[in-house]
């Protein structure tokens, strides 16, 4: 009784979880859509992950690209990142100035 007085008046203490994305495949990389809600719409989003000797390499999608739904945002994503393996392959892992490392 005690925990439904705290969660009631500070919210729930457990963190949402992400809903689970089933990869797709393509030339040896995995690519996640991951739409994120914004405004009644979905921006395109989601990671690209490759395993590149042991370490599980990962690059991160946010584009201004909006769709009304999520299953429109995914499929562009698809698309979006298979291009984007063609043209970059692993360099995509690589710093950039600027960014990091």
């Amino acid at each position: 009784m005690l925990k439904k007085l705290f969660t009631a008046l500070f919210g729930s203490t457990a963190s949402p979880q992400a809903p689970q994305v089933t990869p797709t495949e393509y030339q040896g990389y995995l690519i996640y859509p991951e739409p994120m809600p914004e405004g009644g719409q979905f921006r395109l989003a989601g990671r690209i992950t490759r395993e590149i000797e042991g370490e599980l390499k990962e690059h991160r999608f946010i584009r201004s690209d909006l769709f009304a739904n999520p299953n429109d945002a995914s499929d562009f994503m698809l698309r979006k990142a298979q291009t984007f393996i063609d043209q970059t392959g692993d360099k995509m892992f690589e710093p950039r100035p600027g960014r990091g490392a």
